[in-house]
């Protein structure tokens, strides 16, 4: 059994995290868990802001204690939580991410198809849930929103979730984006309960507002920022040359995880149908990409090569941001460039550059809104109550189309 010394992390944003029981510490200890700590958080936003090398693990933790913290906030007004229903939601969080893949969304629609990560992660809670003999069902039943107490879930997932509170946070502290630090204690001492919802104390306002605002600076500065879009882009291209080559039967370095990835059609049912596809996932990290993308640079195949050696040494695809897709003329133009350039047929030339739409939706007040709690006990909604935010220009979603193409 673990001693106390062990339960304790340093953590630079929260500082001293306590893991509260033996429970959620054997949780974290799991391989599940564990491989989140070779998966970076903000994916390739390094290539920006050289500080972001945080962990999905880091996350994971500092989330579960944001959770702990708004669990005692809650029980001090006098809302009954157990300590079952709280190791549940505690679980809840530290696990909501474990079905990310190596740099973040990079893998959905490349080498995994027609699923999203939150259903790997449940998949893999599930699988978790057997070896544990049911000790996740709670958990289980609040990341799916099944369990009586619905704020449980809003606390995981929802406008002020502790996801949110903490990446907001944490991104801001490792990329030096001062503009994310959002006053995540106040808001979390801000919460109550209504009517089985969470709700915000009226003097708290002031702190949700910024914590929208802070918000969508993040998203055009830090998750969105053009060279992050571009790097990636050029990642899922360079993915994608790798799975046709592997597919005609090319000879390609990879991990056996990757391998399969890279071999295999994979989708939703995949999943499903086949154990080896979540054993395979659940080994998957960061480190399986970058040691490839070092030896497919010296790969004859020189889609592969010029992509992977673009990634490797940070010469990365040029893009331009726009109201308006580009003329098909001028696209069609860099593709008999390419193609002259490189000696290839023009559908492998198409690998060397991308476009499409990227879009951002701040605030959804049906999806999921955020309440306002009043002295007298009445409540509004935050579009109501502020007089300094413009509700609409924040829930309206903000499309730009971009053009990334090789230099």
């Amino acid at each position: 059994m673990p001693n106390n010394k062990r339960k304790i992390i340093n953590d630079p944003v929260f500082g001293f995290i306590t893991i509260p029981n033996d429970f959620l510490y054997n949780l974290i200890q799991h391989p599940f868990l564990q491989r989140l700590n070779r998966i970076r958080q903000l994916g390739l936003a390094s290539f920006v802001y050289p500080g972001a090398q945080h962990t999905r693990l880091l996350h994971s933790i500092g989330a579960m204690h944001l959770m702990n913290e708004a669990i005692t906030n809650l029980r001090t007004k006098g809302h009954a939580i157990t300590d079952d229903e709280a190791n549940g939601a505690l679980a809840c969080i530290l696990l909501h991410d474990v079905g990310h893949g190596p740099f973040s969304h990079v893998l959905e629609n490349t080498l995994v198809t027609k699923i999203r990560h939150e259903e790997i992660s449940l998949m893999m809670m599930q699988k978790l849930n057997q070896e544990l003999d049911g000790a996740l069902d709670l958990c289980i039943d609040i990341f799916t929103d099944r369990y009586k107490k619905k704020f449980l879930h809003q606390l995981v997932s929802g406008q002020l979730d502790m996801d949110r509170l903490d990446y907001l946070r944490r991104d801001s502290f490792f990329t030096g984006v001062t503009e994310g630090n959002i006053g995540s204690a106040r808001i979390i001492k801000m919460l109550d309960v209504r009517n089985d919802r969470l709700v915000v104390e009226s003097k708290g306002i002031y702190s949700v507002e910024n914590f929208l605002m802070s918000r969508r600076l993040m998203y055009w500065q830090v998750y969105l920022h053009k060279t992050s879009v571009a790097a990636e882009k050029m990642i899922v291209n360079t993915l994608c040359r790798a799975k046709q080559l592997a597919g005609q039967g090319a000879e390609l370095f990879a991990s056996p995880a990757l391998s399969y990835f890279l071999k295999n059609d994979v989708t939703g049912k995949t999943f499903c149908s086949s154990p080896d596809a979540l054993l395979c996932f659940s080994e998957l990290d960061d480190n399986d990409i970058w040691c490839s993308l070092k030896i497919w640079a010296n790969h004859t195949d020189k889609v592969l090569s010029a992509l992977s050696n673009g990634i490797i040494n940070r010469n990365l695809f040029k893009i331009e941001m726009s109201q308006q897709p580009k003329p098909k003329a001028e696209q069609e133009l860099l593709l008999e460039q390419y193609s002259q350039r490189f000696g290839v047929p023009p559908e492998e030339a198409s690998y060397f550059f991308s476009a499409d739409v990227i879009s951002s939706n701040m605030y959804n007040e049906a999806d999921d809104s955020i309440d306002i709690l009043y002295h007298d006990g009445s409540i509004k909604n935050i579009s109501e109550a502020s007089d300094m935010l413009n509700i609409e220009l924040l829930s309206k979603k903000v499309e730009k189309h971009y053009f990334a193409y090789f230099r």
